[in-house]
């Protein structure tokens, strides 16, 4: 029987690509149903550690003093903010993509890509003391999934987006060429504003669109697409 609701099967799909922009390569059904929330709460822990520790710097430094050695204490409370929740979202995130492993048996090649963007982009911050490089990391991202969405468009038969939903809905060829390139064109707008936001607004509303906007971003696109389908859907029961 084939699922009746595209938002929940294009949801589910896009958890297989990222946690928003991430929004991704772990499935749901590696998972029984009353694990998806222990699911989801894995996939967005480094980006939610990520905005605590931003808001929170001095009082994350005065928690985990007691482990530390005065001269690093010292060091820890001089970093900014921005510097400081990097440094603590490449362990987080390594230790996500453990979980993962331990959980699943095994490790998407999209998500050791997104691994290693965390951890050179990550990591050239924190040494460099230059966001532009965690702040570039979520476009990278992006713009990385709109060339995988274009590529299985063009170089091989069937589209990545009717690879993941082919198995619950029948669509025509064309509906699901136009499904594909819509992806194409989320995942290179969501790039574009991203340094849009970067650069043009302050640090902290980077942070807070890093965890609210592109979340809520694919959130809404889901929906549209969603709207968009229903048509075919009625087709399909009828």
């Amino acid at each position: 029987m084939r699922d009746r609701y595209p938002a929940k099967q294009t949801l589910n799909s896009m958890l297989k690509l990222d946690a928003s922009a991430r929004l991704r390569h772990n499935t749901l059904q590696h998972y029984s149903q009353d694990m998806v929330p222990m699911k989801l709460l894995i996939d967005f822990l480094p980006i939610v550690i990520f905005f605590i520790v931003y808001k929170f710097a001095p009082e994350t430094v005065e928690l985990i003093s007691p482990i530390l050695t005065p001269s690093l204490e010292a060091d820890l409370a001089a970093l900014s903010p921005i510097i400081l929740a990097t440094a603590v979202l490449i362990p987080a995130t390594v230790l996500q993509m453990l979980y993962t492993r331990w959980t699943t048996g095994s490790i998407e090649k999209m998500q050791l890509v997104t691994l290693l963007l965390v951890v050179v982009l990550g990591g050239m911050t924190v040494l460099l003391q230059n966001k532009a490089f965690i702040q570039w990391k979520p476009t990278i991202v992006n713009w990385l999934f709109a060339a995988a969405f274009w590529g299985s468009q063009v170089f091989t038969q069937k589209s990545l987006i009717e690879r993941m939903m082919g198995g619950n809905l029948s669509l025509p060829s064309d509906v699901w060429i136009k499904l594909n390139y819509a992806w194409v064109a989320f995942f290179i707008g969501s790039g574009i504003l991203n340094l849009v936001v970067a650069y043009q607004f302050s640090e902290e509303a980077w942070v807070n669109f890093k965890l609210f906007g592109l979340l809520g971003l694919t959130l809404v696109f889901i929906v549209v697409q969603t709207l968009f389908l229903q048509r075919y859907i009625k087709q399909e029961e009828s």
